[in-house]
């Protein structure tokens, strides 16, 4: 009878010399380049904008703006609000604080792969978590999701050091003080983006199954309980605002989505990335199977290794599983709130390029030769999906820099510039102005009535053409630009004919973006 036991692959590896903390600086390093790299191409769309908007307000109005809408990004927008004070509001320096978030989650998963698997485990978890599609999109994105992914990787981190040795040898008040900073940093993920909380559900399955001892699972029980209360507060002011939220109701995604979107981009990197998750989680399949069947002994009484593949099992399936379960009776999420679970299939990923590398190999050499063909080719498969993410029209098909760049060249000091408002509100081409401003500047906004910042929504409130011209707004003004919306291919005319009823007229001049059509008018 056999039993079998993941393997400690350091002996006689090649990097065993490598020690794991270069191997995580330089993934954290390469991962942050490579995110930042081209981050300031696509135009910042209507999630990014409502971060702008939310961080350059005066504290008091985010607050007050906090108890009515966004509360669950309430500390990441505070954030902001601190970082574009130094840093300055380009799309290059909003997004720069997510790029290091992902090289801090790539380094965490450099130090979960390599502490039963070594160097080489933690150098192909590290290339594949800095090429992973769904780390690099919220790498390139002014949102909180990159924050959760590397709080998510690192609390994980935390709790697998303290239940599977390193915890043990602490003196009392040092391992006190690290379950305290592991609560703090549950609550603090949480208060970055709510369903990070999520994350405990993973947690206590890795604590179970680990068999971890009476004294940690009590500690653990009372830091994930203080986290859990510090988060109320939030919970509640978030159910309150559930309308937000309540268009996830009547967009049903489709199965293909949750294959592929979640944390793989495009299909093509799925179809390679599902099947090697398969093979990471092979081994312990089989070794359960074995163990059911009778065909091996039974695992030893008391705590048991922590291993990389039940760590990724349980954090890449659990949390998701536990919020599609939820949206079943109350609609509440979409792909892009599972990035914190990123990392876990980064992690898993990597150990089935090594468990494939185990099977084929023959000898140390051709094991080598194979695992490293095969991180190759995981890197080569999410190199197009990265070029994708960095067009110009990456973000939501948003074009609003374009936008921006057609008024500077055209429109001139002293006219007025009218939005189409029929749009949603992500896709509302006065965003264009808010969040490219030097296109607009000298330019009247005929039908703005309350600007973003006296507001308890994120944005700007306006008038309709017609409400405008009844308070004055179009005195005096002899040229109009009219800015559209085209979605799907479908013309809008939004307040033309009002336009035309207070005397102006197309000239013939219409400068088509790639979504949007700017029309000139004068009386």
């Amino acid at each position: 009878m056999t039993v079998l036991v993941e393997p400690d692959l350091r002996a006689g590896q090649p990097l065993r010399a490598v020690r794991p903390w270069t191997i995580a600086v330089a993934a954290g390093l390469v991962a942050t380049l490579l995110c930042a790299a081209f981050s300031w191409v696509p135009s910042l769309w209507g999630d990014e904008a409502a971060t702008l908007l939310s961080a350059k307000r005066p504290l008091g109005s985010l607050f007050g703006m906090l108890l009515h809408v966004d509360a669950v990004h309430g500390v990441y927008y505070l954030f902001m609000h601190g970082w574009i004070r130094l840093a300055g509001e380009s799309a290059f320096a909003l997004r720069l604080p997510s790029a290091l978030a992902v090289g801090a989650a790539a380094a965490a998963v450099t130090l979960l792969a390599g502490r039963r698997g070594g160097a080489r485990a933690a150098v192909v978890a590290g290339v594949v978590a800095t090429v992973l599609p769904r780390l690099t999109y919220a790498g390139e994105e002014a949102r909180s999701y990159a924050f959760t992914a590397a709080a998510a990787a690192w609390l994980t981190l935390l709790l697998v050091w303290l239940v599977d040795g390193g915890g043990r040898r602490l003196a009392p008040g040092a391992r006190r003080l690290a379950w305290l900073l592991y609560a703090v940093g549950t609550a603090v993920a949480a208060y970055l983006f709510l369903y990070s909380v999520t994350l405990l559900v993973a947690h206590a399955a890795i604590l179970l199954f680990a068999r971890a001892s009476r004294d940690a699972l009590r500690r653990w029980a009372v830091a994930a309980g203080a986290a859990l209360l510090s988060v109320i507060p939030l919970a509640v002011v978030a159910y309150l605002e559930r309308g937000q939220i309540a268009y996830l109701s009547g967009a049903p995604e489709e199965a293909s989505t949750w294959y592929f979107f979640l944390w793989f981009g495009m299909p093509w990197v799925a179809v390679a990335a599902w099947p090697l998750i398969g093979l990471a989680l092979w081994p312990a399949w089989r070794a359960w199977r074995l163990r059911t069947s009778g065909a091996a002994l039974p695992l030893p009484a008391g705590p048991r290794t922590v291993s990389t593949r039940l760590v990724g099992a349980a954090w890449l399936f659990l949390p998701t599983g536990a919020m599609l379960l939820v949206n079943l009776a109350f609609p509440m999420y979409t792909g892009r709130y599972s990035t914190f679970a990123a990392p876990a299939a980064a992690l898993l990923v990597a150990e089935g390029i090594l468990v494939l590398g185990r099977m084929l190999g023959r000898d140390a050499r051709r094991t080598v030769a194979i695992t490293a063909a095969a991180t190759i080719a995981f890197a080569a498969l999410c190199a197009p999906v990265y070029a994708l993410q960095r067009g110009p029209y990456a973000k939501n098909d948003s074009d609003w820099a374009e936008v921006s760049a057609a008024m500077a060249a055209n429109a001139g000091p002293g006219d007025a510039v009218v939005f189409d408002e029929s749009a949603k509100p992500s896709q509302r081409p006065r965003l264009a102005m808010r969040t490219y401003p030097d296109g607009f500047r000298g330019l009247q906004d005929v039908t703005l009535h309350v600007p973003y910042a006296r507001n308890t929504w994120w944005a700007d409130r306006a008038y309709s053409v017609d409400q405008a011209a009844k308070r004055g707004r179009f005195d005096g003004v002899e040229r109009v630009w009219l800015i559209e919306v085209d979605v799907e291919g479908v013309e809008d005319t939004w307040g033309l004919g009002e336009l035309e009823s207070l005397g102006f007229a197309e000239t013939g001049r219409r400068i088509e973006t790639h979504r949007s059509a700017i029309i000139e008018l004068t009386r």
